[in-house]
């Protein structure tokens, strides 16, 4: 560099060069000067558009959570489960006599209450395993939820006016008496299977479960093929039940001896709910929802006796 200053400077006189130089050195300086502040103006930007993203992300709402705070979801109702207590600690003296009494008429009705039933049902065929299977509208369930509102009625029942309706409707006959001995024991045994369970609390089990609608409209003539391959071994290829030594052992599905147009089993969403639940005896839960609502429309859709509160 030192020699190409001396050869520019040695007549004193401008030479082009000088301007070259000039340039050179000014695009130097720029260079030193400008980029380095232009890399850190790049810079900022970046990071005010991060903390501007990052204090957006900190306010804006999850999805859907204006919907979930303007519709909040209903409060979920707790099931208890509840165990009855077991044959073997039924009580002794008066009360348990009591109480072995309505076992006896809830499971032998035909022999214990005969009198006040109209066809050839016992109560334990609707309420299974002497009215302490879940899922099979147990006593120990029902006792706990009375007195309650019925739209059947259209009043508040007390649990006597349910056994009332029971047999008036289910078995086709005639309620006992407030204040009968009949009416006493059936009680004092549903009052014994709720030993220890919380009154007025939903418990699991109660009731038949809530069955979900089938694929298809329920159909009689495919309820018919089910009935013959899972239930007519039983009930009779005719559904008119199955006698042991002049009593059923399996009870008819219609007929003259079966329940009434009034009962609840009368209704399809009911029995088949029942049926999906516990039928096949001992085989619950084996049909499919449409083969249980199926058989559940064939069943209901036969002859049976009328509803006592229809006028003839």
């Amino acid at each position: 560099m030192n020699r190409l200053l001396d050869r520019l400077t040695q007549n004193g006189k401008f030479h082009p060069m000088w301007i070259v130089l000039a340039v050179t050195g000014v695009l130097i300086v720029a260079s030193i000067v400008f980029i380095p502040a232009r890399y850190e103006g790049s810079k900022e930007p970046k990071q005010k558009i991060a903390v501007a993203d990052h204090a957006a992300a900190e306010t804006l709402p999850e999805p859907d959570a204006g919907q979930h705070e303007s519709k909040p979801e209903p409060a979920v109702i707790q099931t208890t489960h509840f165990t009855p207590p077991a044959e073997r600690d039924m009580p002794t003296g008066e009360m348990g006599d009591m109480i072995k009494l309505g076992r006896n008429i809830f499971v032998h009705t035909q022999v214990y209450a005969k009198n006040l039933v109209g066809n050839g049902l016992n109560c334990v065929n609707c309420h299974l395993d002497a009215g302490r299977k879940a899922d099979s509208a147990p006593l120990w369930g029902a006792y706990v939820m009375f007195p309650a509102y019925r739209s059947k009625n259209h009043k508040v029942n007390s649990f006597e006016d349910r056994l009332a309706g029971c047999f008036r409707f289910s078995l086709n006959g005639t309620p006992p008496a407030y204040n009968s001995k009949e009416m006493l024991a059936l009680t004092s045994y549903s009052y014994w299977l709720a030993t220890g369970a919380p009154t007025g609390k939903e418990l699991a089990g109660r009731g038949y479960p809530k069955l979900d609608k089938p694929p298809r409209q329920p159909d009689a003539q495919r309820g018919a093929a089910v009935f013959e391959k899972n239930c007519a071994i039983c009930h009779g290829a005719d559904g008119l039940g199955t006698k042991v030594n002049a009593q059923y052992a399996f009870p008819p599905l219609w007929g003259k001896d079966s329940f009434n147009a009034g009962a609840g089993m009368h209704s399809v969403k009911n029995a088949a709910a029942f049926i999906k639940a516990n039928m096949p005896l001992g085989k619950g839960n084996s049909l499919s929802v449409q083969e249980a609502w199926d058989v559940a429309q064939f069943v209901d859709s036969h002859d049976r006796p009328p509803d006592p509160r229809v006028k003839k």
